[in-house]
């Protein structure tokens, strides 16, 4: 997918993105504790099954389950000498479950801070996404999402990265608080200026609230826009109960919002 056909492709209709994946992967069998990479390609059966009945439902692209297959995050498991075998090998699942579909990357934060928040330079985190980035295109990725970014520093970092080894599509999308900042407190339009200044070709956000509050973000940037936006909510607040992680909008509830998203300018 060049970046080109991407860009065409947004300006024909709204693209579907899938939905979430380590609810979906707990349901399956997934224990607590394991890394979810290797428990994947261990139980491939299963990322197929979620991924297709996306594909199934409507969704023009699906997230490569690669979220924490960064060194930082494999190192944690001893599995940081597997980083290229194992992110080449999600690619190529998930390009197999979406025959027809678009499977993006996903690189998500090493759990570690940037200066001056953390001990971590800018210099180091590029080379770790860097890493990954390169395995992903080796499996064959259509192209990147970043996600779930709660200091801009990591994910300018990212995107640095990946365009160091590929010109493939980056979306990005940013963690915000109930008062639409991030963790390290950057708020959503000067997010987006700063990442759309480095050439990414969508921009949205993620996790961290329901619907109702995300809609707020995305008008909020809709004025300061030069790329697409995009939106994946939670199904409401996550709750405990009994011990498990609940989400408990219902699905009629969450889709009602959907419309109010289109005419916000989510693409």
């Amino acid at each position: 997918m060049t970046r080109k056909n991407f860009k065409k492709l947004l300006s024909q209709k709204i693209l579907i993105l899938d939905g979430a994946t380590g609810t979906e992967l707990v349901k399956r069998g997934m224990p607590a504790g394991v890394c979810p990479e290797k428990w994947i390609l261990e139980n491939p059966e299963a990322i197929r099954g979620v991924q297709g009945a996306y594909s199934n439902s409507g969704s023009d692209i699906v997230y490569v389950p690669s979220f924490g297959a960064n060194r930082v995050k494999l190192a944690e498991f001893g599995l940081e000498n597997s980083l290229e075998t194992m992110n080449m090998q999600l690619a190529a699942l998930s390009k197999s479950a979406v025959p027809g579909k678009l499977a993006f990357g996903d690189i998500a934060p090493t759990g570690k801070f940037i200066s001056p928040f953390g001990d971590t330079s800018i210099d180091e985190a590029i080379d770790i996404f860097k890493e990954q980035a390169s395995a992903l295109v080796k499996g064959g990725v259509d192209g990147f999402a970043v996600e779930t970014m709660m200091d801009i520093q990591e994910a300018r970092a990212a995107v640095i990265a990946i365009r160091e080894v590929s010109d493939l599509p980056v979306i990005v999308s940013m963690t915000f608080n109930s008062d639409g900042r991030t963790l390290t407190g950057n708020t959503a339009v000067s997010s987006l200026i700063t990442l759309q200044a480095l050439g990414i070709d969508a921009f949205g956000c993620n996790c961290s609230t329901g619907p109702a509050d995300m809609l707020k973000v995305i008008k909020s940037l809709k004025p300061y826009a030069t790329v697409p936006l995009f939106a994946k909510p939670n199904a409401g607040m996550p709750q405990l109960i009994d011990g498990k992680t609940v989400f408990g909008m219902k699905p009629d509830e969450f889709g009602s919002f959907m419309p109010a998203f289109a005419e916000a300018g989510v693409n």
